[in-house]
């Protein structure tokens, strides 16, 4: 809960929202919503979790096996998923280095003492946050970080509630009102707006954007909509990557994936009438002040003038789930060149002590390299939107294509990451000013073109690992060769489980999206969109139910002996050679499939146990 409202994601929300309205939720349909979530509910979550291993470049030996491609796709992934902890890293500090400052009223820039250098009070304040963060983590252990991640969640469900409430009773809107858009160069502009088009949760084709701000990407709001979608459905049915992805290796059973994420979702919809009174108490300040106030600024500017009670309250919530989020961020980071390059292929014999020294010290060089990187970023909005359509698209293509096409190769895998980084490079430093759509276009089309020539004029991975992979994840997709010696009776098993993961996510969109925005039309008070919503939610509620929620126990599992057939993630000397499928239940009280023994495998040094 507390996670789901840190600084630096609120605060570009809330921007969103207060220059725009309710149409700014739009938006953020690039990432803000967490789209990805209704597709790891439904079916993706399940594929991570059937992986069986820690890291997502650990995942490349179940995909691409223990030879040379294995190898190389591995230390690539783990590379590109480092320059994106550090671009993370960034963002965090970009957006609770300036809310900091803001609150606090540090200056611009700051004296270092003793020297001629100066600093910005944003980076100031970004670095003191992480010396806490890093102090919390070490002093409280594991249990501590739970318990605390309770009390923080408690804190900020409370803060919503009242947040809420206050903008419910305190703001009425004039009928006309500016907003003020920040610009590329100059003072802001101020743009006059109509309540009810402000309040209405609709999508607007065209934003009345005044020339040369820094928005101006967003003038087409229809068009960059459309866009969004398409790019969060591609990565919806690519997976998540970095700390997300962890979270499934994690748990116990396919039904724990959807659970769990059920759940998330549920709570992550609290985020939306929080973001909305704020924009709404940040539009009434500017009135009562009648001075401008930039999107960036809403958020910190109206935490400062509530009463020192809910203040106190919600500056430690946001505070504490920003350190949550820095902490998670740096771990998953670390966790790349400890376990899939350092101990994978310097030290394979590397003691405990050793491996806890690269972890710290990987995480202080991420945590620096975030911090010289936000030195050239401006604002919130020009990093999130170039880790999510840039970064995100650099990986997209590569991380779609492993699951759903059986003649990708690691080097293609490989070469469209390394290729899509570059680009994503490339693009920031050659074309910064180019909208965020036309950006993830280039970059995805050119990680595309590389991976598939790359993949075309090097061999295929060989057909056993193949074969082993699609029996431990069962995906939908292009893997006739592969599932040749399968019995059509279980391919139509298969098939029709794959067919109710593809039916449920047309449900599960909507129904993420208008329960948000339902929750988003309280605090706006639109009675009527609020209950058309509302009725939409439970229609898709309904369809849930019946397509995914009463088959979470329905899965197809491998029993039996077969040379072909081995389920262990990972080829190894211990493999247990499975044959015949069956259809059974996870508690393991109606399928004879469960009945059989451990199966034990090594993977990047660490050896884990499971139960097919």
């Amino acid at each position: 809960m507390a996670s789901n409202i840190d600084v630096s994601g609120t605060t570009i929300n809330t921007a969103l929202i207060y220059a725009f309205g309710a149409s700014g939720f739009f938006i953020e349909l690039r990432g803000g919503v967490g789209l990805v979530l209704a597709f790891l509910m439904v079916f993706m979550g399940k594929w991570y979790h059937r992986s069986q291993v820690m890291t997502l470049a650990q995942w490349m030996r179940l995909r691409f096996g223990d030879g040379k491609e294995g190898h190389f796709a591995r230390i690539c992934c783990a590379g590109a998923l480092l320059v994106e902890s550090v671009c993370t890293i960034t963002y965090f500090v970009v957006g609770t280095g300036q809310f900091l400052a803001l609150q606090f009223g540090m200056p611009d820039t700051m004296d270092i003492p003793g020297t001629q250098i100066q600093v910005t009070g944003r980076l100031v304040a970004a670095l003191a946050i992480i010396l806490l963060s890093l102090l919390y983590t070490l002093v409280s252990g594991f249990q501590g970080v739970v318990w605390t991640d309770l009390a923080q969640g408690a804190i900020i469900f409370t803060c919503v509630v009242a947040l809420s409430i206050k903008a419910l009773v305190e703001v009425h809107l004039p009928e006309r009102f500016d907003v003020f858009i920040p610009m590329l160069e100059g003072p802001p502009q101020a743009v006059s707006v109509s309540s009810q088009e402000w309040l209405t949760p609709l999508p607007r084709w065209n934003l009345p954007l005044p020339s040369g701000s820094s928005y101006e990407g967003f003038r087409m709001l229809g068009l960059a909509t459309i866009i969004y979608l398409i790019r969060t459905t591609i990565q919806g049915h690519a997976g998540p990557t970095g700390y997300m992805a962890q979270r499934y290796f994690a748990v116990s059973s396919d039904r724990h994936a959807g659970i769990m994420t059920f759940l998330w979702i549920v709570l992550l919809g609290f985020r939306w009438p929080f973001i909305g009174a704020v924009a709404l108490l940040g539009v009434k300040l500017s009135i009562d002040q009648g001075a401008p106030l930039l999107p960036e600024q809403c958020l910190p500017l109206v935490i400062a003038s509530l009463p020192a009670g809910l203040k106190g309250l919600l500056m430690a919530g946001m505070l504490s789930a920003a350190m949550s989020t820095f902490v998670g961020v740096v771990n998953a980071g670390a966790s790349y060149w400890v376990k899939d390059v350092y101990q994978a292929y310097i030290a394979p014999n590397a003691t405990e002590t050793a491996l806890m020294r690269q972890s710290r010290i990987a995480s202080v060089f991420i945590t620096v390299f975030g911090l010289l990187f936000s030195l050239m970023i401006n604002n919130i909005n020009e990093i999130w939107g170039w880790i999510t359509m840039s970064i995100g698209g650099g990986f997209m293509m590569p991380f779609l294509l492993r699951w759903y096409w059986f003649r990708l190769n690691g080097y293609g895998f490989a070469a469209g990451c390394v290729a899509g980084i570059l680009a994503a490079i490339a693009q920031k430093s050659l074309l910064p000013g180019v909208a965020e759509y036309a950006a993830f276009g280039m970059v995805t089309m050119f990680s595309l073109v590389c991976m598939i020539i790359v993949t075309l004029v090097t061999p295929q991975t060989d057909i056993s690992v193949l074969r082993r992979f699609y029996k431990v994840i069962r995906p939908w997709g292009f893997w006739g060769p592969v599932t040749d010696n399968i019995e059509r009776s279980v391919k139509g098993r298969i098939n029709r489980e794959n067919m109710r993961g593809a039916l449920s996510w047309v449900f599960a969109v909507p129904w993420q999206i208008c329960m948000f925005l339902a929750l988003l039309a309280v605090v706006m008070r639109q009675v009527v969109a609020m209950v058309c919503l509302t009725i939409i939610t439970g229609v898709c509620s309904v369809g849930l139910y019946m397509v995914w929620y009463r088959h979470l126990d329905e899965h197809v599992t491998f029993a039996g002996e077969d040379d072909d057939s081995s389920v262990t993630p990972g080829a190894g000397e211990d493999d247990v050679d499975l044959r015949e499928f069956n259809m059974g239940h996870e508690d393991g009280s109606e399928s004879p499939a469960y009945a059989i023994p451990e199966i034990k495998t090594s993977l990047g040094g660490a050896t884990y146990y499971s139960l097919s």
